[in-house]
C-alpha cells in the first residue's frame, strides 16, 4: 500500500472549501489513498467594508448597553452600594453578629488609630480622626461588607517618609500637609475607579508587593525601637541610618521603658497567637492591643516613672470641618499620593475580593476604589491622614462573622465615643506601649515564608523579591518600589516579547500533538516542522518568532522523526489556536517569512487561527499569498497533507518541482511507521473524518 501523490491541483481540488463545512474527498485519477480534512471555512472580505474594531470603541459600546438596561434600583445600588445589604437586611439572624464584630474591631482599632499617628510623626488624635469619618463614608460607598479601613502602618510610614523633608513633624505644616495628602490620594482613587484603571497594578507582581511589606515592616519596627531605648534615633526610611542611630546613642539606654514596652510586646504576641490558633479563644487576638494600652496606662498611672514618656494631652471632641489651607506642596506629594493608592489598590482591594469570594457576593474592584477615595476625600475635610483597609482588622471583622457595612458603623461609633469621653485618659498612656502595639502589628507582614516558598517554586520570582526587599532597606521606601516595579515590568515585557515556542510531536496511538519536551515519547516526521505559538504575536516579539522558526530548520530530532529519509525540512506547520492576536506588523513579517520559505522551497502551512487572527489574516491578503489550500483546522490534517506530498516523492511526473530533492527508495516509503501510525489512530479513536481510505 502506498500513499496518493497529490500535485499541486489535485491538492487544491482535495481540500476544496465546501459552503456546508463537511468534510471533503478527492479522488484523482490514478490514485487510491486520499486523504479526509475538515474543510476550514475562510472570512469573506470582499464585501465587508467596515473597518476593524478599536478595543476602546468595544469597552464604549459595554459600558452603552449596560448604562442602557439599567434600573433605578441598580443606579441606586451602584451610587449607594450600600442598599444592596440594606434591602436584604435579616435583623433577627445578623445584627448581633455585626454589632459585636463592630464592637470588637473597635476596641482593636482605637489603640491601633493612636499608635499609627505616632508613626506618620502626627499626634495621637489625628490616627483617631482617621477613624472616625471615613468610616461611616466607607459603609456607604464601600462595595465590601467585611473590609475595616483606617490607619495602617505602611501607609503611616508612607507619609512619614514623605514629609519628612518637607516639614517639621511638630509643626502645623506637618499636619496640614498630611491632610491634602489623604485628598489627593482620594482624588486619585475616584479616578482610577470611574476610569477602571484599577488593571493598570495587575503589572506590578505579588513577590514585589511582598518584599516592599516585608522590608518596610522592618524599617517600621526599626523606627519604634527609640520608644523602647528611652533615647531619639534618627529619622528615616533607610536601614544604615537607623542602625548607626541606635548603635550611636547606646549610652543614653534606659531599662524601664525597655521593661514595659518588652513586657507589652511579648504579652500581644501571645494573646494574638493564642486567638489565632484556638478559635473559641480568637476574641484575645482583637483585645490584644487594649490590653497592652490598659497595662501601660496602669502602670505609668501607679507608679509614675519619669523615663517613661507619655502621651500628653489629647483634644477632647469630634472634628470639625475644614478645607485644606494651601495646595503649594500638591505636586510634592503626588508621587506619594500615586503610591499610596497603588498600595490601596494592592492591598485593600484584594482584600475586600477575598472576604467577598468567602462570603459568596460580587464585588466590583473599581467601585470599591472609587469608595475608598471619597472616604479619603470626605474624611480629609475632618482632619484625617490617608485610610485604607486594614489586613488584620479586616480578618478579626469576618472572624467575627460580620454580615454587613454596619459593623463599620458600630465601629466609627465606638471612635466617636472615644473622642468624646475618653481622651482626658488617653494622655496617660505610655508612649513604648504604643510602639510595642506597633512592632506587633508590622511583625506578621515580615513574609519570609514567601520568600521561602518563591526559593523553591520560581527562583526568578525570588530574585523579584529579594532586588525589591534590598532596595527598599538600603535605598528607601521610593527608590525600592521604582526598582521593584521596574523589574517587575522589565519581565513582563522580556516574556512578552520572547513568548515560548513548542515544537510539536504526535502521541503515538492518537491523532494529539503535544509538545516534545514535554511528552518526550511523542515523535515527529521527517521533513516536517510542527510549531506551536503560545502567545498573542505583534511587532514587539515577531523578530524572535522568526529567529526560532529559522533555528528549527536545521535543529531536528533525528531520533524522534518518523517516515522517509529527506534531506531536509519542507513543510513548517503552524499551529495558531493560542495565537490570541495579531497585528499587521506581525502580519507582513509573515509574509516576508513566506517569501524567504519559498526560495528555500519550504511550503508554509496554518492552523486553527481563531477568528479574529483569521480575519486579519484575510484582510492582509495572505491567505491568497500562501493558498487557502494550506489552511487547515486541525494539526493532524495539515501533517497529513504534508506526509502524501512526502510520500508521493518516488511519482516523479505528480512531484512538485521543490520536492524533487527527496529520494526514490521504495522500501522506506513502503516500510515507514507514518503510514501505519497514520491508519493506526483511526481506529483508537473512531472518528470517520480521521480515516484515510484505500
Amino acid at each position: 500500500m502506498s500513499y496518493a501523490s497529490l500535485s499541486v491541483k489535485d491538492l487544491t481540488s482535495l481540500v476544496s472549501r465546501s459552503g456546508n463545512g463537511s468534510s471533503s474527498t478527492a479522488k484523482p485519477p490514478g490514485h487510491t489513498r486520499p486523504v479526509k480534512v475538515i474543510p476550514l471555512q475562510h472570512p469573506d472580505t470582499s464585501n465587508d467594508a467596515r473597518p476593524p474594531s478599536i478595543p476602546f470603541d468595544d469597552i464604549f459600546s459595554g459600558w452603552t448597553a449596560k448604562i442602557k438596561r439599567m434600573s433605578l434600583v441598580d443606579w441606586i445600588d451602584t451610587l449607594f452600594p450600600c442598599f444592596r445589604w440594606i434591602r436584604t437586611y435579616r435583623w433577627n439572624e445578623y445584627f448581633k453578629l455585626d454589632l459585636m464584630a463592630g464592637i470588637t474591631v473597635g476596641i482593636m482599632l482605637v489603640p491601633q488609630a493612636m499608635s499609627y499617628a505616632k508613626l506618620a510623626g502626627l499626634p495621637p488624635i489625628y490616627g483617631l480622626y482617621s477613624s472616625f469619618v471615613p468610616i461611616f463614608v466607607y459603609a456607604i460607598f464601600g462595595s465590601s461588607r467585611q473590609l475595616a479601613i483606617g490607619p495602617v502602618a505602611l501607609v503611616s510610614l508612607l507619609v512619614s517618609n514623605a514629609l519628612g523633608g518637607i516639614a517639621d513633624s511638630s509643626g502645623e505644616l506637618h499636619i496640614e500637609l498630611a491632610i491634602l495628602l489623604a485628598l489627593l490620594v482620594g482624588i486619585l482613587e475616584c479616578i482610577m475607579g470611574l476610569l477602571r484603571l484599577g488593571w493598570l497594578i495587575r503589572f506590578i507582581s505579588h513577590s514585589v508587593i511582598s518584599g516592599f511589606t516585608s522590608a518596610s515592616a522592618i524599617v517600621i519596627g526599626l523606627s519604634q525601637v527609640k520608644y523602647f531605648l528611652g533615647y531619639s534615633i534618627a529619622r528615616s526610611s533607610k536601614i544604615v541610618p537607623l542602625v548607626e542611630s541606635i548603635i550611636a546613642g547606646a549610652d543614653k539606654f534606659q531599662w524601664p521603658p525597655f521593661l514595659m514596652g518588652s513586657l507589652i510586646l511579648v504579652i500581644l504576641q501571645v494573646m494574638k497567637h493564642v486567638g489565632k490558633v484556638r478559635k473559641e479563644l480568637q476574641f484575645l487576638r482583637a483585645a490584644a492591643p487594649l490590653t497592652g494600652i490598659v497595662l501601660g496606662t496602669t502602670i505609668a498611672k501607679v507608679f509614675h516613672p519619669p523615663s517613661i514618656s507619655l502621651v500628653g494631652e489629647i483634644p477632647q471632641g469630634l472634628p470639625t470641618f475644614s478645607f485644606p489651607r494651601s495646595f503649594d506642596h500638591a505636586k510634592t506629594l503626588l508621587p506619594t499620593s500615586a503610591l499610596i493608592t497603588g498600595v490601596a489598590i494592592l492591598e485593600s482591594v484584594g482584600i475586600a475580593k477575598a472576604l467577598a469570594a468567602k462570603n459568596r457576593y460580587e464585588l466590583d474592584s473599581n467601585s470599591e476604589l472609587f469608595g475608598l477615595g471619597v472616604a479619603n476625600i470626605l474624611g480629609s475635610l475632618f482632619s484625617a491622614y490617608p485610610s485604607t483597609g486594614s489586613f488584620s482588622r479586616s480578618a478579626v471583622n469576618n472572624e467575627s462573622e460580620a454580615k454587613t457595612g454596619l459593623s463599620g458603623l458600630i465601629t466609627g461609633i465606638i471612635i466617636g465615643c472615644s473622642l468624646l469621653f475618653l481622651t482626658p485618659v488617653f494622655k496617660y498612656i505610655p508612649q513604648c506601649a504604643l510602639a510595642a502595639i506597633v512592632i506587633s502589628a508590622v511583625s506578621g507582614l515580615v513574609d519570609y515564608d514567601e520568600a521561602i516558598f518563591l526559593w523553591r517554586v520560581d527562583k526568578r520570582d525570588f530574585t523579584l523579591w529579594t532586588i525589591t526587599s534590598t532596595t527598599t532597606l538600603f535605598f528607601g521606601i521610593e527608590i525600592g518600589v521604582l526598582v521593584g516595579v521596574g523589574f517587575s515590568l522589565a519581565f513582563v515585557i522580556h516574556e512578552s516579547a520572547n513568548p515560548h515556542i513548542a515544537v510539536l510531536g504526535r502521541l503515538p496511538g492518537t491523532t494529539v500533538y503535544r509538545n516534545i519536551k514535554q511528552y518526550p515519547e511523542a515523535y515527529t516526521y521527517n521533513g516536517i516542522v510542527i510549531v506551536r505559538i503560545d502567545s498573542p504575536i505583534y511587532f514587539a516579539n515577531i523578530s524572535y518568532i522568526k529567529d526560532r522558526l529559522r533555528e528549527y530548520e536545521v535543529a531536528v530530532d533525528k531520533y524522534t522523526t518518523r517516515g522517509p529519509e529527506v534531506e531536509r525540512i519542507s513543510f513548517v506547520i503552524l499551529e495558531m489556536s493560542p495565537v490570541t492576536h495579531i497585528d499587521s506588523s506581525a502580519v507582513e513579517a509573515l509574509k516576508e517569512l513566506y517569501q524567504e520559505y519559498k526560495t528555500r522551497d519550504i511550503q508554509l502551512a496554518i492552523s486553527n487561527p481563531n477568528k479574529d487572527v483569521h480575519m486579519t489574516i484575510a484582510r492582509s491578503g495572505m491567505v491568497e499569498l500562501v493558498g487557502k489550500e494550506w489552511y487547515f483546522v486541525r494539526v493532524h490534517d495539515a501533517v497529513q497533507v504534508c506526509l502524501n506530498y512526502v510520500q508521493s516523492s518516488n511519482s516523479e511526473d505528480k512531484k512538485p518541482s521543490f520536492l524533487r530533492r527527496y529520494g526514490n527508495n521504495e522500501s522506506n516509503i513502503k516500510n515507514s511507521s507514518s503510514y501505519t501510525d497514520l491508519q493506526s489512530s483511526n481506529t483508537l479513536l473512531k472518528e470517520p473524518l480521521l480515516s484515510l481510505e484505500k
